[in-house]
């Protein structure tokens, strides 16, 4: 069948097809997700309300899904996220007043908040508090980023994905103690630096941080392409 009569056979209503982020971020010792504040203009949906990250898929510039994902985080942020993991897909008839829509959400993890002249003027940091963020979201975005924290919150458990959400250069308290913010919980050292220095992840520098203390060991992430899975899960206090 030649092409233009592909294209006629496949002419019906279609869905409109957007791609959301969840961007985690530690700031100020706590978690944030990066939010976008809505246009006000008129026909805008939820004119004025936060929502997360993201918009139309574009079949020119946007090859597959994660493309889409990837562009919509660096028109936001400046940078480009080390890890990246597609969260699910949501659709429905009433999720946008504009039709039917479905979207299929990312979430992503950042080493660093960029700076304001990084991200875009629409975009600030929310903290994440008790599984939540002060303001109501547009659409189904609340919906999201719960299922996304649940996602990380439950990976955190048995991998290293905390490690990128680490700067360069850090120490094992550092690194500690994103893996409590991130669990909302304190997690045991001696038992958390002996996980950390088996599971191959983390290599020393040849330097230390002074401070008013002793000094501490530095240390970076070994170059690697996905996360290290341990045998078991951070096991909650007793």
């Amino acid at each position: 069948m030649p092409m233009s009569k592909l294209k006629e056979s496949l002419d019906f209503p279609r869905p409109l097809t957007t791609v959301d982020g969840v961007v985690f971020a530690i700031r100020d010792d706590a978690l944030h997700v990066l939010l976008v504040q809505r246009a006000a203009g008129e026909g805008e949906p939820f004119p004025g309300s936060w929502a997360l990250p993201g918009g139309f898929v574009d079949t020119v510039r946007d090859n597959s899904l994660e493309a889409c994902a990837i562009r919509k985080l660096k028109e936001k942020t400046g940078v480009v996220s080390p890890y990246l993991e597609q969260l699910g897909s949501w659709g429905s008839a009433t999720r946008d007043p504009r039709g039917w829509s479905a979207t299929h959400a990312y979430f992503a993890l950042l080493p660093a908040v960029p700076t304001r002249d990084q991200h875009a003027a629409d975009a600030e940091w929310f903290a994440v508090t008790a599984g939540r963020v002060k303001p109501k979201l547009a659409f189904d975005h609340g919906d999201i980023l719960q299922a996304a924290i649940q996602r990380l919150r439950s990976k955190v458990e048995y991998t290293s994905l905390p490690a990128y959400l680490m700067p360069q250069e850090f120490t094992l308290p550092d690194l500690q103690r994103v893996y409590e913010i991130v669990l909302d919980r304190v997690l045991e050292k001696s038992a958390f630096r002996a996980r950390m220095l088996a599971a191959d992840l983390i290599e020393p520098l040849a330097r230390m941080r002074k401070g008013p203390n002793r000094p501490a060991q530095l240390y970076r992430l070994k170059k690697a392409k996905s996360p290290v899975y341990f045998a078991r899960t951070f096991n909650p206090p007793g």
